[in-house]
């Protein structure tokens, strides 16, 4: 991959099923179409852990309320910048995923932010706290949003796909911008496909 953005392209579709469609591959060559959307997520252990493994965000879901699309971002990373190539509209962040090693456990959010029509739409940093391992254990996602980080994350954006260099940039902010959800345990998901339809509804 070129440059220090990891590129996720979304193309989504609901199947009978609810399934959402994951394309983790960057897409060809260095143009993208825009709306384009891009922030950072972050991931913070809050407490001391007796797990070999840090947690790490592995896959976060957004969903169209429109359309009802439901786009999957595969991320794998504490720390990892993130492109995405949405069309305009409303977006709610529904759940997150979260690996220590072999071990993984989601939370479900209802956080929403909007995609305008400029070509670009700047989150900010998503911020995931997790709490020490435990019963009951929590996640928090907050937003982090920084007028020289937004300066940089633009330049490096147009330096890895010239198209969108010197478009018009917006701001956007999950709403609320902090939420804490309970955070439990899960098979491999969501390749585990009777449990990842179960808990669609």
């Amino acid at each position: 991959m070129r440059g220090p953005i990891l590129l996720t392209l979304l193309v989504g579709n609901l199947s009978v099923a609810g399934c959402a469609t994951e394309l983790s591959a960057p897409p060809e060559g260095d143009e993208l179409r825009s709306p384009v959307v891009f922030g950072r997520a972050v991931t913070v252990l809050l407490g001391p852990s007796h797990r070999r493994y840090e947690p790490n965000v592995r896959l976060f879901e957004l969903l169209n309320r429109r359309t009802n699309e439901r786009y999957t971002v595969e991320i794998g990373s504490k720390n990892q910048a993130f492109v995405l190539q949405l069309p305009a509209g409303t977006y709610e962040l529904t759940r997150v995923q979260i690996s220590e090693g072999p071990f993984m456990s989601m939370a479900d959010f209802g956080s929403a932010f909007e995609v305008g029509p400029l070509p670009l739409t700047y989150v900010g940093t998503w911020r995931f706290g997790i709490d020490s391992p435990r019963y009951g254990r929590m996640m928090v996602v907050s937003v982090v949003q920084d007028d020289q980080e937004q300066a940089e994350a633009v330049r490096q954006v147009a330096a890895q796909y010239p198209t969108l260099s010197g478009q018009l940039s917006a701001r956007a902010t999950l709403i609320p911008n902090e939420a804490e959800s309970r955070l439990y345990e899960v098979m491999p998901y969501p390749r585990y496909l009777p449990y990842f339809r179960r808990h669609w509804w």
